[in-house]
């Protein structure tokens, strides 16, 4: 036994070696610096932080880069990570309705209060492969930044105005910590939240786009969609009020949904919602989606059975750190249980092939 396990540690250790001259790869290739990743991997970058629930442009990076590019172990690694870092406090809630938004658009409303500002995105790109990124070309620059400096209300308070849309719910009670203690059910709807916007993007977006084809009769229409910074302020005891301690980049989406009423509510829209650490619009697109569908009892609709419907299912599989692990702990050793069903099998085996001569001697 001293023996078997003298060797497994070897074997260990030098996968760990093999691990990283590989994640290293041809030494006559400058190593990626983690300034490199932050700045032109940004959007992997916002997802590590997002799942991670950790802003911090850099670490991200260097998970990453230790990662090999696996974003779900760099997503584990910060969240390992952010385990061990002492909490002195928390902030206030942040106030997304004075983001400076680098892009804000409306799939409502045409005409908005400070405009449509479409900022940098993919949706108006053609798809092609661009070849002067391979020849290191330089990108030209954008001729102007139209980021909105100025308070934009929130699309859903010109639907507020005549009634039109639910009233964003208001409740003071201080929402559990996922961080600190394990997901229960039932979940509220803000646990349910902090569940969401550290779930596995794919997943998420995987249950938002079944909801669209029918599974949770959930047409929706993006009401708003703004990403920018906003102030993070603490409470600091000593001075008597809050002082701010930094800036963080959120993207925030509203959808607005149909709700034909009840015989105490008359007709009027409802509200899904998404909220997600950097520029991570699918991410809050889809959780806007699952948030909405997984409301259905609540607005005393009925649940059809789909899977984006039921808490338990979504919010038991969205984490694919657990995920993660309950899948890869099979590559682990099973010598054992192995071991005991393979007697099982043989055991049966025989048994049936006895009864099989019995049956034929008869």
């Amino acid at each position: 036994m001293y023996v078997a396990v003298k060797g497994g540690e070897r074997a260990i250790e030098n996968a760990h070696a093999w691990l990283a001259e590989e994640r290293r790869g041809n030494t006559d290739i400058a190593e990626l610096s983690l300034a490199q990743i932050r700045e032109q991997l940004s959007l992997a970058v916002n997802r590590v932080m997002a799942e991670g629930s950790l802003y911090d442009q850099d670490l991200a990076a260097l998970a990453i880069k230790q990662a090999r590019g696996d974003l779900i172990e760099a997503i584990f690694l910060i969240r390992a990570y952010r385990t061990t870092l002492p909490r002195f406090g928390a902030s206030e809630p942040v106030d997304t309705g004075i983001m400076t938004c680098d892009r804000r658009i409306s799939a409502t409303f045409k005409d908005l209060p400070g405009g449509q500002v479409l900022g940098p995105t993919f949706d108006y790109t053609h798809r092609l492969l661009d070849f002067k990124l391979a020849a290191d070309g330089e990108v030209p620059k954008a001729r102007s930044r139209d980021a909105e400096t100025d308070t934009v209300p929130h699309v859903t308070e010109f639907l507020n105005r005549e009634g039109l849309i639910e009233e964003a719910p208001h409740d003071d009670t201080p929402p559990p910590d996922l961080t600190r203690e394990p997901l229960e059910m039932p979940a509220d709807r803000a646990l349910r939240l902090q569940a969401l916007t550290r779930a596995d993007e794919g997943f998420t977006l995987g249950l938002a786009y079944s909801t669209q084809r029918g599974y949770g009769r959930n047409h929706a229409f993006v009401g708003e969609l703004r990403i920018g910074s906003v102030p993070v302020e603490m409470d600091i005891p000593e001075l008597g009020f809050a002082v701010e301690v930094g800036e963080v980049i959120l993207t925030e989406c509203e959808t607005v949904n149909q709700f034909t009423g009840s015989k105490t509510e008359p007709p009027q829209f409802t509200r899904g919602y998404g909220l997600v650490f950097g520029q991570t619009e699918r991410k809050a697109i889809s959780m806007a989606l699952v948030d909405r569908a997984l409301r259905w009892e609540e607005l005393g609709e009925d649940n059809v059975g789909a899977p984006a419907q039921d808490a338990e299912f979504v919010l038991y599989h969205a984490d694919n750190i657990q995920a993660t692990g309950f899948l890869e702990h099979i590559k682990l050793p099973h010598y054992v249980d192995f071991q005991s069903e393979l007697e099982l099998v043989r055991k049966l085996r025989r048994e049936a092939g006895a009864q099989q001569v019995q049956e034929a001697a008869e």
